[in-house]
C-alpha cells in the first residue's frame, strides 16, 4: 500500500494538536491529525466538565486567530488572584495591574476541544480518528508512520502532540527525566453561596494547594494538589463539597458540588531534547509544569503557534536547522515557568524552622510592592 504524503504528520487531537493541526493548515502546509479518540461534539450544554483550562491573553488570541475561540456562554474570566500561604502571608494582583481585562479565560477542556474540531471539521486538515499509531520510522529523507490498520502516512515532519506518556517521544529515543510529585491534582467544580466576583483564590496549606478558579455563572473550579488523593476521591459530593469549603475558609460560603472528583498524577517532565530527526515534541509530550500556575496548556499553546509560524513559507517543514531553531526559541520560556513552579512548590514543602515564616513574610512583602506585583500580573497573563 503506497503512503499518503503530507507537509506535517500530528499525532493526538487534544487541545494543543488540534491548535497546531490549524495553525499549519493555515501557513499552507498539508496536514494530518491522528487521534485514537476524537471528542464529543454533542450535547455539550449537559452538565460540566470537572478538567478546566485558563487560558491566557495571548493564548486567546492565538485560538481566535484560528477561529477556534468558544462561545462566552460558559467562559469564566479571572481578573484577580488572591493567594494565600501557609502562616499568613497573602498576596494578592489584578488584571488591570497588567492592562487587560482578565488574567486568563477559565474553560472546560470539552468546550475548547469542541471549539477546535469545529474548525478542523471546516478545514483542510486530514482527520484519521479511530485508529492508533503502530510504529515510526524516521531519517534524513523524512518520517513514516504506520498505523494498526494496515495504512501508511509519510511526511516531512512528524509531531508528536500525545500527551505526557508520549508514544511519539519513546519510539524517536527523546529521552526525558521524571521526577513525580508524590501529588495528585484533585479535580471538581461546585456551586458557590456567594459570588466569586472573578476571583481566583489559592491556598498553600502546608504540602497541599488548594485552588479555586472561577468558572460560568456562580460556580468553581477546584484543583487540590494533595498527598492524600484517595481520601478526597472517597468522600460523598456533600462531604467533599464542605471539605472543599472549609479548607477555603469558607471564603464563598456553602458550597454544592456538581461534578463527580477525578485525579491525575502529578511529575515534572523534562526532555533532554523536543526534537529528532523529522521529529518534534510539542505541548505536555514536550514538558509538564506543576499545576499551581495553572500555565501549562498556555506553554502547549505557544509551541503550536511558534512552530507554525517558523515553517510557514518554509518548503522543508522538517529541515533541521529549522526544528533546532524551534528548540531553541521554547527552552528558556519553558525551563523558566518549570524552574518558577518547581522552586515554588518546593518552597512550600519545606519544614526547616523559620522558613514559613521567612516565605509568608516573602509574599507579604511582595504585596506591598506594586511594581513587583505589576510584573507578577504580566507573567500570569504570558507576557
Amino acid at each position: 500500500m503506497k503512503a499518503l504524503q503530507y507537509d506535517v504528520i500530528v499525532v493526538g487531537g487534544g487541545l494543543v494538536g488540534a491548535s497546531l493541526a490549524l495553525a499549519l493548515e493555515r501557513a499552507g502546509k498539508s496536514v494530518a491529525l491522528l487521534e485514537g479518540r476524537p471528542p464529543r461534539l454533542e450535547g455539550l450544554e449537559q452538565g460540566w466538565d470537572a478538567r478546566i483550562y485558563a487560558v491566557s491573553p495571548a493564548n486567546r488570541r492565538f485560538l481566535e486567530s484560528l477561529d477556534a475561540w468558544p462561545g462566552a456562554e460558559r467562559l469564566g474570566a479571572i481578573e484577580a488572584m488572591d493567594v494565600r500561604g501557609d502562616a499568613g502571608g497573602r498576596i494578592e494582583f489584578a488584571a488591570s495591574d497588567a492592562g487587560e481585562p482578565a488574567l486568563a479565560w477559565i474553560a472546560e477542556n470539552r468546550w475548547l476541544l469542541a471549539a477546535l474540531w469545529r474548525r478542523l471539521a471546516a478545514s483542510g486538515v486530514d482527520c484519521l480518528t479511530g485508529v492508533l499509531p503502530q510504529t515510526l520510522r524516521a531519517d534524513a529523507l523524512g518520517a513514516e508512520l504506520e498505523l494498526e490498520d494496515g495504512r501508511r502516512l509519510s511526511a516531512a515532519l512528524l509531531v508528536g502532540a500525545d500527551g505526557a506518556n508520549s508514544w511519539v517521544r519513546e519510539q524517536a529515543g527523546l529521552d526525558a527525566s521524571v521526577k513525580p510529585y508524590r501529588q495528585s491534582g484533585v479535580v471538581a467544580n461546585f456551586d458557590c453561596e456567594r459570588p466569586h466576583g472573578g476571583v481566583a483564590r489559592q491556598w498553600f496549606l502546608g504540602g497541599d494547594i488548594l485552588a479555586w478558579l472561577p468558572m460560568a455563572g456562580n460556580r468553581i473550579s477546584m484543583v487540590w494538589s494533595s498527598s492524600d488523593p484517595e481520601h478526597l476521591l472517597q468522600l460523598s459530593p456533600a462531604a467533599l463539597a464542605e471539605t472543599v469549603a472549609a479548607a477555603g475558609g469558607q471564603a464563598l460560603g456553602k458550597l454544592a458540588t456538581i461534578t463527580a472528583a477525578a485525579a491525575f498524577p502529578l511529575r515534572l517532565i523534562q526532555p533532554q531534547r523536543v526534537v529528532a530527526e523529522r521529529v518534534a515534541l510539542v505541548g505536555d509530550a514536550a514538558h509538564t509544569v506543576h499545576p499551581l500556575a495553572g500555565q501549562g496548556v498556555n506553554l502547549g499553546f505557544q509551541d503550536a503557534e511558534q512552530l507554525a509560524a517558523l515553517l510557514a513559507g518554509e518548503r522543508d517543514a522538517g529541515d533541521w536547522m529549522l526544528l533546532r531553531r524551534y528548540e531553541r526559541q521554547r527552552r528558556e520560556a519553558v525551563k523558566t515557568m518549570q524552574l518558577g513552579c518547581d522552586g515554588l512548590f518546593q518552597l512550600f514543602q519545606a519544614k526547616a524552622p523559620g522558613l514559613p515564616w521567612l516565605r509568608n513574610a516573602g509574599l507579604n512583602l511582595t504585596n506591598c510592592l506594586k511594581p513587583l506585583k505589576r510584573q507578577f500580573a504580566r507573567q500570569a497573563i504570558g507576557y
